[in-house]
This record gives C-alpha cells, structure tokens and sequence, in this order.
C-alpha cells in the first residue's frame, strides 16, 4: 500500500475503533466514471476534452471502467470483445487524466447481453469461472500498477458469487502481490452485507443506488429524510467492518422519478433534471462530513460521441444541466 494512503487509512481505522489517533485525516472522493462502451472510446478526440470538463466540476477522481462478457449467465468463461475498451487506449487515458490533476480508480466489469443484470451471473462451474475471473482482474490489477492508478475495484455488483470468501480471499491476495493502490469492491445497494470478504479490502465500496422516494419530487429536504435511516445503518456497519465506505457508484438520470428508482436509465420519457439536482444535493449534503464516508463516485459522465442509446437531455450525466451546478457548488466549497 502506497505510504500517504495507508497513513490516512490507518488513521482512520483507529478513528473508527474508538482508538487514539491524532490528527485523524479523511480525504474525501469527489470521483465520477467515464465509463467505455467500444474498445477505441479512451481514445476518443473527445477524451481531453471529458477530463477537462470532469476536473472543472471540482472533481479530483475519475473512473474508467473496462469491460468483459460473458454469453450466459451461467457459463465460466469471461471474455473480450469489440465492446471492452483498448489496453492501449486505457493506458493513455490514465496518463491523460494524471496530467489534468485527477486520480484514478480502474473498476473492470463483467457483462451479459442486453440487459441483462450482471448480478445474475450464476455460474454452473463455480471453480472454472474464478479461474476465468482471476485471469480477467489481474490482467487490469498488472495495468493499474504499471500506470501508477491510485485504486482498483476487484469487482462490480457479482451478487450471484460475491459471498464466496475463499475464492475471493485468493484472488485478492494474488491482486495484493501485484498492485500497491488502494482495494475495494463495488457491491450493489442490496448485496453489500452478503459480501464475504471487506475484511481482505481497504475500503467497503456500495454502488448507491436506494430508492428515495415512491413519487417523483423536486424536494432535497425529503429525500435527506429518506437518506437518513440508510445513513444510521451504513454508519453502523462501517464500525462493525473496521472500514470506510466509498460510493462507488452513484447517479441519477436526469428524467421524472428517477429518486423512484435511481438504477433504472428509462423511469421516463419526461426530462426532469430539476428532480436529478435535488438528488444530487440531498446525497452531497447527507454524507458530506460523516468521518466514516469515503466519498463518491458519480454514475457517469458523458457518453462518447455516436455512441449513445440514451439522449443526453434524460441521460445520467450531470453535464451541462442544474446537478453539475451542484457539484461545481457544493465541491468548490470543500
């Protein structure tokens, strides 16, 4: 683990047991993902312009996000294809982002066709698919550490295997010989109490994704109501795991209803970016302070040209609408 890092890690898991440390220092992650859907889309014209734009918010993180597939939900093979994003192009744009001043956290994921929830995956030959799966994350556990990336995510939303602790236990140990950064997992909103293994992790990682209200609203007082609850028991749990938690998603498209439902990129034909600033304010103003939060990675930035299925005007990304005036706000502030 790189020096700085653990210090602050260490600083804080002492804070968090109830021991002395002084001082206790907790920078916070104001991240958000540039996710790739093609393997040249990091080498997009349209790359420096996306890091500009993301460090602009206030930002000083960003997360890219290279993906494998799988055919079924229960095969054992994970593969490339013409959707996972070029290592060369991954390469050049952590230097990119390095040189606009953002830190990095490289979060591989694995895929099934269409739309199919990747939480799903239900492997018939369990033993198989880890030996696929350790093949896939050190292949970007070897990348991160030769790009000099800051965190890495051994996993995203693998509900379906993610309570398997010795599988787990030793592709982490096998991630740990290769790469010194700092390590977590992103677990949905419903999976991360039946994660094995946050004890072999430095940080807890959740992909945010709650429903926050069962009608559309523009109101950042009731939805910091709604966060409250899930604030308490995510508090409790950081003290029970010894271990900060970072959202490693989270997002909002900007379309009525979308605290409704935050995971769904279709709640609506109705653009409603009021109703997604309001999301973004309650979460920034719930969390922002509490010792034992990591801070947050936004679900996403712009898609890359030509390639989205989503207009921008009802799309996840803050930019250009009233959330990235919300972000430029409250992180300008910090």
């Amino acid at each position: 683990m790189r020096g700085r890092t653990a210090t602050v890690l260490v600083a804080v898991l002492l804070a968090v047991s109830g021991c002395r440390s002084e001082p206790v220092e907790a920078p916070v992650i104001r991240g958000i993902t540039l996710p790739s859907w093609y393997r040249s889309d990091y080498d997009s014209r349209a790359a420096d312009r996306y890091l500009r734009d993301i460090r602009a918010t206030g930002a000083d993180w960003v997360t890219f996000t290279p993906t494998w597939y799988q055919k079924r939900r229960g095969d054992s093979v994970i593969r490339r294809t013409e959707e996972t994003a070029g290592d060369a192009g991954l390469r050049r744009i952590v230097r990119r982002a390095h040189a606009h001043g953002l830190k990095v956290m490289i979060k591989p994921h694995v895929d099934l066709p269409g739309d199919i929830d990747r939480a799903e995956i239900r492997p018939r030959d369990r033993a198989a698919w880890f030996i696929s799966y350790r093949r896939f994350i050190t292949h970007y556990a070897d990348l991160a550490a030769a790009t000099g990336t800051e965190q890495f995510a051994v996993g995203t939303e693998l509900a379906g295997v993610s309570a398997d602790r010795a599988a787990w236990t030793g592709i982490i140990t096998t991630i740990r010989d290769r790469y010194d950064g700092t390590l977590t997992y992103a677990a949905n909103y419903d999976e991360y109490r039946r994660v094995a293994f946050w004890s072999e992790l430095d940080l807890i990682g959740i992909d945010a994704y709650w429903p926050l209200a069962d009608r559309p609203t523009h109101s950042a007082e009731r939805l910091r109501k709604a966060w409250q609850p899930i604030s308490d028991r995510l508090a409790a749990y950081s003290r029970e795991q010894n271990r900060r938690i970072l959202f490693t998603e989270a997002g909002y498209v900007s379309q009525r209803g979308t605290t409704t439902a935050p995971y769904d990129w279709t709640v609506s034909d109705r653009p409603d970016p009021a109703e997604q600033a309001a999301a973004y304010r309650a979460l920034l103003d719930t969390f922002t302070g509490r010792p034992w939060w990591a801070g947050v990675h936004w679900w996403m930035w712009d898609d890359w040209p030509d390639s989205a299925e989503t207009p921008a005007r009802l799309a996840y990304t803050p930019h250009g609408k009233p959330a990235e005036k919300v972000l430029r706000q409250r992180w300008a502030a910090d």
